[in-house]
């Protein structure tokens, strides 16, 4: 079973398609008059929100500041446990035709499905721009949203990957020395649900079946056989199907 080198980069996978769902989201100012003064689209990195966070008080040795720039948004990976709720049988198998060759099949062996949590963390320095960001997420979450994905390179097969809000905490840092700058984080936790799959394996189609017809008194003599060949095609759903039948001794 094992020592059979195989990887699909599902948790790489997982971390791409997750930041994906949040690449795009923007906030907007307005003017005291209700004209829109500029639009800034939140930047989004994998990082726990601790590396960010103390980088919003350095600065260089000439004061210029080199503190990051808010809003800005940041995810990581949190956890990882079986989904018990998910009752796969032990022999589960993903079959697909060989491409042109009808006379092979390619199949993934094995999978299983695994919770995936992952945590979105919202840095920002005022209330209305942390409402804005959470409010383009928030309706899309009931409290799940589903995305489609290809798991396994090279096969159409193809996934509904469920991700679920399950929290929602607010972290304030505005109590502090007048030096400091106030950080406003919001932090989503969210569950995916992932299934992890085995290797693949291409496989010859079955292209002739012989039956042996007996008599149940005299198991050693056979009074008809059948066979039954498939012919060559271009295509898996284009072929054709020899009978034979002849009398046995």
């Amino acid at each position: 079973m094992f020592g059979n080198h195989f990887y699909h980069a599902t948790m790489r996978k997982s971390v791409a398609v997750f930041g994906t769902l949040f690449n795009n989201i923007k906030v907007i100012r307005k003017k005291a008059g209700g004209g829109v003064l500029n639009q800034v689209k939140v930047p989004l990195a994998y990082g726990p929100k601790q590396k960010f966070l103390a980088r919003l008080d350095q600065e260089t040795g000439i004061d210029a500041p080199l503190a990051i720039k808010l809003p800005r948004m940041a995810f990581e990976i949190s956890g990882l446990e079986l989904d018990t709720t998910q009752k796969l049988q032990k022999r589960n198998v993903i079959t697909e035709t060989h491409g042109s060759d009808v006379t092979k099949k390619k199949t993934i062996k094995h999978y299983t499905s695994y919770n995936i949590g992952m945590s979105l963390f919202i840095m920002v320095k005022n209330q209305d721009d942390g409402l804005q960001i959470l409010e383009q997420i928030l309706p899309f979450f009931q409290p799940e949203y589903s995305v489609s994905i290809k798991p396994v390179d090279n096969f159409d097969h193809k996934q509904d990957v469920q991700v679920i809000l399950n929290n929602i905490g607010i972290e304030d840092t505005y109590e502090g020395a007048f030096t400091e700058r106030r950080s406003l984080v919001y932090q989503l936790d969210f569950v995916m649900k992932m299934k992890f799959y085995g290797p693949t394996e291409d496989v010859n189609v079955i292209r002739e079946v012989n039956v042996d017809f007996h008599d149940k008194d005299n198991l050693t003599k056979t009074f008809e056989q059948m066979d039954f060949t498939v012919g060559a095609t271009d295509t898996a759903d284009n072929f054709t199907v020899t009978t034979t039948i002849t009398d046995g001794e």
